[in-house]
């Protein structure tokens, strides 16, 4: 077993062809309080991945979670990240190509009113075996009927986007919206309200 990653609330390591997720203790937290958000935020994350895979979405295929460890075992994805990916890719056609399966995709997860939270092109693979894009770690996701949560999993991507594909920004953030309206019948609702999310952003900076 091999630590391949670790963020702000978790340490990932990989097992052969699993992946074993564990969020570790914050120290500055009232130990009570820390136990009872990493499991509430496990369970989340748990619950979220089988959903998925009820719905043979794109995304890793969980296998356990564990409330003493605070871990989640679920399958490793091949592939290389999407940022890496996009970042090489010069064909039109590619490109377009992984727009659209990232509109398809953020759409298929709104429709069953699941909020990613870090929709970035780090979290989103090419897998090594079919060439489609998954999405990983869902720490961040939770569920949720609102359109202003919709909307802001939206505007996080675009500004991911912009900051890290400037180069083909916004093209290809339009390409996902196109695809996004045609897989989701009330996109209409979430882009109306990603247009006042983005105004917010730009009067925050302003001022």
């Amino acid at each position: 077993m091999i630590k391949i990653a670790q963020g702000a609330e978790a340490i990932v390591y990989k097992d052969n062809n699993q992946i074993i997720k564990e969020r570790f203790s914050k120290q500055y937290r009232l130990p009570h309080l820390d136990e009872s958000l990493r499991k509430f935020r496990t369970r989340r994350e748990a619950k979220v991945l089988g959903k998925l895979d009820e719905l043979n979405f794109p995304a890793p295929k969980i296998h356990s979670f564990s409330d003493k460890r605070m871990s989640i075992l679920m399958d490793f994805v091949p592939g290389d990240k999407l940022k890496d990916v996009l970042l090489e890719a010069s064909e039109i056609n590619e490109l377009s190509n992984y727009a659209k399966q990232i509109g398809i995709n953020v759409a298929k997860l709104h429709t069953q009113n699941i909020v990613h939270g870090d929709l970035t092109t780090s979290n989103m693979i090419k897998h090594a075996d079919t060439g489609n894009v998954h999405l990983i770690d869902f720490g961040l996701s939770f569920f949720s009927e609102k359109v202003e949560d919709k909307a802001v999993d939206l505007f996080l991507m675009d500004r991911a986007l912009q900051a890290t594909h400037f180069s083909l920004y916004p093209q290809i953030f339009e390409q996902i919206v196109s695809a996004y309206e045609k897989e989701f019948p009330e996109s209409s609702e979430v882009l109306d309200r990603l247009q006042l999310v983005k105004q917010r952003g730009r009067n925050k900076k302003r001022n």
